[in-house]
Protein backbone atom coordinates (compact mmCIF):
# COMPACT_ATOMS: atom_id res chain seq x y z
CA UNK A 1 0.00 0.00 0.00
CA UNK A 2 1.38 3.49 -0.84
CA UNK A 3 2.48 5.55 2.13
CA UNK A 4 0.57 8.60 3.31
CA UNK A 5 2.97 11.08 1.71
CA UNK A 6 2.57 9.50 -1.75
CA UNK A 7 -1.22 9.58 -1.46
CA UNK A 8 -1.19 13.23 -0.32
CA UNK A 9 1.00 14.14 -3.32
CA UNK A 10 -1.40 12.39 -5.70
CA UNK A 11 -4.39 14.18 -4.16
CA UNK A 12 -2.63 17.54 -4.62
CA UNK A 13 -1.65 16.66 -8.19
CA UNK A 14 -5.18 15.59 -9.15
CA UNK A 15 -6.58 18.74 -7.54
CA UNK A 16 -4.25 20.91 -9.65
CA UNK A 17 -5.25 19.06 -12.81
CA UNK A 18 -8.93 19.49 -11.93
CA UNK A 19 -8.46 23.25 -11.56
CA UNK A 20 -6.82 23.41 -15.03
CA UNK A 21 -9.51 21.35 -16.76
CA UNK A 22 -12.26 23.32 -15.04
CA UNK A 23 -10.71 26.62 -16.19
CA UNK A 24 -10.34 25.30 -19.76
CA UNK A 25 -13.99 24.24 -19.71
CA UNK A 26 -15.09 27.76 -18.73
CA UNK A 27 -12.90 29.36 -21.41
CA UNK A 28 -14.25 27.02 -24.08
CA UNK A 29 -17.83 27.66 -22.96
CA UNK A 30 -17.31 31.41 -23.37
CA UNK A 31 -15.74 30.98 -26.82
CA UNK A 32 -18.44 28.50 -27.83
CA UNK A 33 -21.18 31.08 -27.26
CA UNK A 34 -19.58 33.52 -29.70
CA UNK A 35 -18.72 30.79 -32.23
CA UNK A 36 -22.26 29.41 -32.10
CA UNK A 37 -23.76 32.85 -32.67
CA UNK A 38 -21.52 33.35 -35.72
CA UNK A 39 -22.45 30.09 -37.43
CA UNK A 40 -26.15 30.37 -36.60
CA UNK A 41 -26.25 33.86 -38.12
CA UNK A 42 -24.38 32.82 -41.28
CA UNK A 43 -26.29 29.62 -42.11
CA UNK A 44 -29.53 31.32 -43.32
CA UNK A 45 -27.52 33.65 -45.57
CA UNK A 46 -25.45 30.78 -47.01
CA UNK A 47 -28.57 28.66 -47.57
CA UNK A 48 -30.41 31.53 -49.27
CA UNK A 49 -27.41 32.26 -51.48
CA UNK A 50 -27.29 28.63 -52.56
CA UNK A 51 -31.05 28.64 -53.17
CA UNK A 52 -30.71 31.78 -55.31
CA UNK A 53 -27.94 30.13 -57.33
CA UNK A 54 -30.07 27.06 -57.99
CA UNK A 55 -33.15 29.10 -58.83
CA UNK A 56 -31.35 31.27 -61.36
CA UNK A 57 -29.49 28.36 -62.99
CA UNK A 58 -32.71 26.35 -63.29
CA UNK A 59 -34.14 28.91 -65.75
CA UNK A 60 -31.19 28.51 -68.12
CA UNK A 61 -31.09 25.80 -70.73
CA UNK A 62 -27.31 25.62 -71.06
CA UNK A 63 -24.70 25.13 -68.37
CA UNK A 64 -23.51 28.48 -67.10
CA UNK A 65 -20.58 29.10 -64.80
CA UNK A 66 -17.63 28.49 -67.07
CA UNK A 67 -14.76 26.44 -65.70
CA UNK A 68 -16.20 26.37 -62.19
CA UNK A 69 -18.99 23.98 -63.20
CA UNK A 70 -16.87 21.89 -65.57
CA UNK A 71 -16.95 18.19 -64.68
CA UNK A 72 -13.56 16.70 -65.50
CA UNK A 73 -12.02 13.29 -65.06
CA UNK A 74 -10.76 13.26 -61.50
CA UNK A 75 -7.02 12.62 -61.36
CA UNK A 76 -5.72 15.49 -59.22
CA UNK A 77 -7.57 16.15 -55.96
CA UNK A 78 -7.12 18.78 -53.26
CA UNK A 79 -8.50 18.07 -49.80
CA UNK A 80 -9.10 21.11 -47.59
CA UNK A 81 -8.71 19.63 -44.11
CA UNK A 82 -10.08 21.70 -41.21
CA UNK A 83 -8.47 20.71 -37.90
CA UNK A 84 -7.52 22.52 -34.72
CA UNK A 85 -4.19 23.98 -33.65
CA UNK A 86 -4.45 22.44 -30.17
CA UNK A 87 -5.49 19.16 -28.63
CA UNK A 88 -7.51 18.33 -25.51
CA UNK A 89 -10.76 18.36 -27.48
CA UNK A 90 -11.83 14.73 -27.36
CA UNK A 91 -12.27 13.01 -30.71
CA UNK A 92 -12.58 16.25 -32.69
CA UNK A 93 -9.21 15.93 -34.47
CA UNK A 94 -9.08 12.15 -34.69
CA UNK A 95 -12.46 11.96 -36.44
CA UNK A 96 -11.18 14.23 -39.24
CA UNK A 97 -7.88 12.31 -39.53
CA UNK A 98 -9.82 9.04 -39.68
CA UNK A 99 -12.03 10.39 -42.51
CA UNK A 100 -9.04 11.64 -44.52
CA UNK A 101 -7.21 8.33 -44.07
CA UNK A 102 -10.31 6.49 -45.23
CA UNK A 103 -10.49 8.61 -48.41
CA UNK A 104 -6.77 8.21 -49.13
CA UNK A 105 -6.94 4.44 -48.73
CA UNK A 106 -10.24 4.00 -50.53
CA UNK A 107 -11.93 6.38 -52.95
CA UNK A 108 -8.83 8.44 -53.73
CA UNK A 109 -6.32 5.59 -53.86
CA UNK A 110 -4.11 5.89 -56.94
CA UNK A 111 -4.98 9.56 -57.52
CA UNK A 112 -2.68 12.54 -57.09
CA UNK A 113 -3.83 14.02 -53.79
CA UNK A 114 -2.64 17.21 -52.09
CA UNK A 115 -3.79 18.71 -48.80
CA UNK A 116 -4.56 22.26 -47.77
CA UNK A 117 -4.34 22.05 -43.98
CA UNK A 118 -6.13 24.59 -41.83
CA UNK A 119 -4.99 23.43 -38.39
CA UNK A 120 -1.60 22.39 -37.00
CA UNK A 121 -2.82 18.94 -35.96
CA UNK A 122 -3.60 17.95 -39.56
CA UNK A 123 -0.38 19.53 -40.83
CA UNK A 124 1.73 17.68 -38.24
CA UNK A 125 -0.01 14.41 -39.09
CA UNK A 126 0.45 14.54 -42.88
CA UNK A 127 3.49 16.70 -43.59
CA UNK A 128 5.80 13.65 -43.79
CA UNK A 129 3.44 11.30 -45.64
CA UNK A 130 1.37 13.50 -47.98
CA UNK A 131 1.97 16.49 -50.26
CA UNK A 132 0.95 19.65 -48.43
CA UNK A 133 -0.20 22.27 -50.93
CA UNK A 134 -0.46 24.94 -48.24
CA UNK A 135 -0.75 25.29 -44.47
CA UNK A 136 -3.18 28.03 -43.40
CA UNK A 137 -3.30 27.26 -39.67
CA UNK A 138 -2.89 30.93 -38.72
CA UNK A 139 -6.47 31.61 -39.78
CA UNK A 140 -7.79 30.26 -36.45
CA UNK A 141 -6.16 33.11 -34.52
CA UNK A 142 -8.42 35.67 -36.19
CA UNK A 143 -11.26 34.29 -38.28
CA UNK A 144 -12.59 36.86 -40.75
CA UNK A 145 -14.25 36.68 -44.15
CA UNK A 146 -11.53 38.62 -45.99
CA UNK A 147 -8.80 36.09 -45.21
CA UNK A 148 -11.10 33.17 -45.99
CA UNK A 149 -12.08 34.86 -49.27
CA UNK A 150 -8.39 35.03 -50.26
CA UNK A 151 -8.09 31.29 -49.75
CA UNK A 152 -11.29 30.79 -51.73
CA UNK A 153 -10.00 32.91 -54.61
CA UNK A 154 -6.77 30.91 -54.66
CA UNK A 155 -8.69 27.63 -54.82
CA UNK A 156 -10.91 28.95 -57.61
CA UNK A 157 -7.85 30.01 -59.63
CA UNK A 158 -6.15 26.64 -59.13
CA UNK A 159 -9.25 24.85 -60.36
CA UNK A 160 -9.65 27.15 -63.37
CA UNK A 161 -5.97 26.59 -64.24
CA UNK A 162 -6.64 22.82 -64.03
CA UNK A 163 -4.08 22.31 -61.26
CA UNK A 164 -6.82 20.30 -59.56
CA UNK A 165 -9.75 18.39 -61.02
CA UNK A 166 -11.68 18.29 -57.75
CA UNK A 167 -11.52 20.18 -54.46
CA UNK A 168 -13.24 18.87 -51.33
CA UNK A 169 -13.62 20.23 -47.79
CA UNK A 170 -13.36 17.86 -44.80
CA UNK A 171 -14.63 19.39 -41.57
CA UNK A 172 -16.79 18.88 -38.49
CA UNK A 173 -20.28 20.35 -38.75
CA UNK A 174 -21.54 21.79 -35.47
CA UNK A 175 -24.77 20.30 -34.11
CA UNK A 176 -24.39 21.01 -30.40
CA UNK A 177 -21.67 20.99 -27.75
CA UNK A 178 -21.65 17.19 -27.60
CA UNK A 179 -22.27 16.31 -31.26
CA UNK A 180 -20.14 17.17 -34.28
CA UNK A 181 -20.69 15.43 -37.62
CA UNK A 182 -17.82 14.91 -40.08
CA UNK A 183 -18.65 16.39 -43.48
CA UNK A 184 -17.09 15.70 -46.87
CA UNK A 185 -18.29 18.52 -49.14
CA UNK A 186 -17.39 19.04 -52.78
CA UNK A 187 -16.15 22.60 -53.21
CA UNK A 188 -15.26 22.47 -56.89
CA UNK A 189 -16.52 21.82 -59.49
CA UNK A 190 -19.82 23.41 -58.49
CA UNK A 191 -22.76 21.03 -58.69
CA UNK A 192 -26.03 22.92 -59.13
CA UNK A 193 -29.27 21.06 -58.46
CA UNK A 194 -31.85 22.01 -61.06
CA UNK A 195 -35.57 21.43 -60.78
CA UNK A 196 -38.76 22.75 -62.38
CA UNK A 197 -39.89 24.00 -58.98
CA UNK A 198 -36.77 26.15 -58.69
CA UNK A 199 -37.28 27.44 -62.21
CA UNK A 200 -40.89 28.43 -61.54
CA UNK A 201 -39.86 30.11 -58.28
CA UNK A 202 -37.15 32.10 -60.03
CA UNK A 203 -39.49 33.26 -62.76
CA UNK A 204 -42.05 34.44 -60.22
CA UNK A 205 -39.85 36.05 -57.59
CA UNK A 206 -36.90 37.64 -59.39
CA UNK A 207 -36.40 40.46 -61.86
CA UNK A 208 -32.99 40.00 -63.51
CA UNK A 209 -30.80 42.98 -64.27
CA UNK A 210 -28.23 42.45 -65.74
CA UNK A 211 -28.79 39.11 -67.48
CA UNK A 212 -29.02 35.80 -65.63
CA UNK A 213 -25.73 34.68 -67.17
CA UNK A 214 -23.88 37.74 -65.88
CA UNK A 215 -25.43 37.33 -62.44
CA UNK A 216 -24.30 33.71 -62.23
CA UNK A 217 -20.73 34.58 -63.18
CA UNK A 218 -20.54 36.83 -60.09
CA UNK A 219 -22.79 34.71 -57.87
CA UNK A 220 -20.88 31.42 -58.11
CA UNK A 221 -17.54 32.72 -56.69
CA UNK A 222 -19.39 34.55 -53.91
CA UNK A 223 -21.29 31.37 -53.06
CA UNK A 224 -18.05 29.37 -52.95
CA UNK A 225 -16.35 31.84 -50.62
CA UNK A 226 -19.39 31.79 -48.33
CA UNK A 227 -19.42 27.99 -48.39
CA UNK A 228 -15.78 27.90 -47.26
CA UNK A 229 -16.39 30.54 -44.59
CA UNK A 230 -19.38 28.57 -43.28
CA UNK A 231 -17.27 25.40 -43.07
CA UNK A 232 -14.59 27.24 -41.07
CA UNK A 233 -17.16 28.72 -38.66
CA UNK A 234 -18.73 25.28 -38.27
CA UNK A 235 -15.34 23.76 -37.51
CA UNK A 236 -14.53 26.53 -35.04
CA UNK A 237 -17.77 26.05 -33.11
CA UNK A 238 -17.28 22.27 -33.20
CA UNK A 239 -13.79 22.58 -31.73
CA UNK A 240 -14.92 24.70 -28.78
CA UNK A 241 -17.92 22.44 -28.18
CA UNK A 242 -15.75 19.32 -28.27
CA UNK A 243 -13.16 20.88 -25.95
CA UNK A 244 -15.80 22.07 -23.47
CA UNK A 245 -17.34 18.59 -23.36
CA UNK A 246 -13.93 16.90 -23.02
CA UNK A 247 -12.83 19.21 -20.21
CA UNK A 248 -16.18 18.73 -18.45
CA UNK A 249 -15.67 14.97 -18.50
CA UNK A 250 -12.03 15.34 -17.45
CA UNK A 251 -13.05 17.52 -14.49
CA UNK A 252 -15.68 14.97 -13.42
CA UNK A 253 -13.17 12.13 -13.71
CA UNK A 254 -10.58 14.06 -11.70
CA UNK A 255 -13.18 14.75 -9.02
CA UNK A 256 -14.05 11.04 -8.77
CA UNK A 257 -10.37 10.11 -8.66
CA UNK A 258 -9.74 12.65 -5.93
CA UNK A 259 -12.62 11.26 -3.85
CA UNK A 260 -11.20 7.75 -4.21
CA UNK A 261 -7.74 8.91 -3.19
CA UNK A 262 -9.11 10.68 -0.12
CA UNK A 263 -10.89 7.49 0.96
CA UNK A 264 -7.67 5.55 0.37
CA UNK A 265 -5.73 8.17 2.37
CA UNK A 266 -8.16 8.00 5.30
CA UNK A 267 -8.00 4.21 5.36
CA UNK A 268 -4.20 4.25 5.27
CA UNK A 269 -4.09 6.91 7.98
CA UNK A 270 -6.53 4.94 10.13
CA UNK A 271 -4.45 1.78 9.68
CA UNK A 272 -1.26 3.66 10.63
CA UNK A 273 -2.90 5.07 13.79
CA UNK A 274 -4.19 1.61 14.72
CA UNK A 275 -0.71 0.14 14.29
CA UNK A 276 0.78 2.88 16.46
CA UNK A 277 -1.80 2.22 19.19
CA UNK A 278 -1.08 -1.52 19.06
CA UNK A 279 2.65 -0.87 19.31
CA UNK A 280 2.16 1.40 22.35
CA UNK A 281 -0.13 -1.12 24.07
CA UNK A 282 2.26 -3.92 23.27
CA UNK A 283 5.20 -1.95 24.66
CA UNK A 284 3.28 -1.09 27.85
CA UNK A 285 2.36 -4.72 28.42
CA UNK A 286 5.99 -5.75 27.89
CA UNK A 287 7.14 -3.24 30.51
CA UNK A 288 4.48 -4.40 33.02
CA UNK A 289 5.46 -8.03 32.60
Amino acid sequence: MPNLKDIRNRITSVGSTMQITSAMKLVSAAKLKKATDNIVQLRPYADKLRELLENVSSTLEAEVGGALTEQREVNKVLLVVLNSNRGLCGGYNSSIIKKVNSLLAGELAGKEVQLLTIGKKANDTYRKTQTIYKNASDIWSNINFDEVAEIGEDLIKKFEDKDFDQIRIIYNQFQNAAVQIVQDEQFLPVVIEKSQENANQAELDYIFNPSKEEILVDLIPQTLKTQLFKAILDANASEHGARMTAMHKATDNASELQKGLKIQYNKARQAAITNEILEIVGGAEALNS
